[in-house]
């Protein structure tokens, strides 16, 4: 079994402490494979808050990181810096490749920098972009999960999300699909759900699922939704391929995070 942790909107700046302590205990009781951080992983960009995010990956100690950075991880008020070196404080504590990629036997993860310094907070993928990504989909294993990594959603199940979704996602979700792509995972919007993308692309040659992350620490929640991170449960033994996405939602009366839902997905071969 291979589990991945996603976890998204940190917004260290912002983090309140149980929380992180929570997720930190939920980390080492389920051991992931791999930590998968879907962007805004600080508040302001600012050198304090990615020291504060690089200690938590410090502790938390992952088998394998994968992280990804959000339109808060770019300078908003310092101009001198968004405009000259956006990345620096990022690449500081993350490193200077903003599209990496994770491969084992059983998952194919592909990352994606959405973010671009011109913009506030809207995502953008380039035309380059999604033939990239297509071609790493079209050349994964029968027995490999394969997940994009994005921060700004795809779909948007509330009328208030459309104005965030990410620019290019009409011509990437039917290219991915068609590669073989079994979920385009994101945050953004602090709203976590799992969706199939055929409820709005319906001529898909096959389906692909969307799966949100909540925020996972940051005291910045929405409506009322508490602190949450996925967890996916994947065995590449299966034929057809299929997981498992666990959303864990943290309790304040308990200090802790709870499995909140369980959905099964099943995925149709290329």
């Amino acid at each position: 079994m291979t589990i991945l942790l996603q976890i998204s909107d940190a917004h260290f700046g912002t983090e309140q402490p149980p929380v992180v302590e929570a997720l930190l205990q939920l980390a080492r009781a389920e051991v992931p494979d791999l930590v998968v951080m879907s962007g805004d992983i600080t508040q302001r960009a600012r050198r304090h808050q990615f020291s504060a995010a690089r200690a938590f990956i410090d502790r938390l100690k992952p088998a394998a990181l994968l992280t990804i950075p959000g339109n808060h991880d770019i300078p908003l008020f310092n101009l001198a810096l968004r405009a000259l070196a956006p990345y620096a404080n990022y690449s500081r504590c993350f490193g200077e490749n903003l599209e990496p990629v994770f491969e084992s036997a059983h998952l194919l993860v592909i990352g994606v920098n959405t973010t671009r310094p011109h913009r506030h907070k809207d995502g953008e993928l380039s035309t380059q972009q999604i033939e990239r990504v297509t071609n790493q989909l079209q050349r994964a294993a029968a027995s490999q999960l394969r997940i994009v990594v994005v921060h700004q959603p795809v779909l948007a199940v509330r009328e208030s999300d459309e104005d965030n979704l990410l620019d290019g996602h009409r011509q990437a979700v039917p290219a991915w699909a068609a590669a073989g792509g079994d979920i385009i995972m994101g945050g953004h919007i602090h709203l976590p759900y799992v969706r199939s993308l055929r409820t709005t692309f319906g001529d898909l040659a096959r389906d692909i699922w969307t799966v949100q992350a909540g925020t996972a620490v940051s005291s910045r929640t929405r409506e009322g939704i508490t602190n949450s991170v996925n967890l996916i449960r994947c065995d590449g033994a299966q034929s057809p391929r299929r997981c498992t996405v666990e959303r864990w939602d943290y309790v304040p009366t308990l200090n802790l995070f709870e499995r909140h839902t369980s959905q099964d997905l099943t995925f149709e071969a290329a």
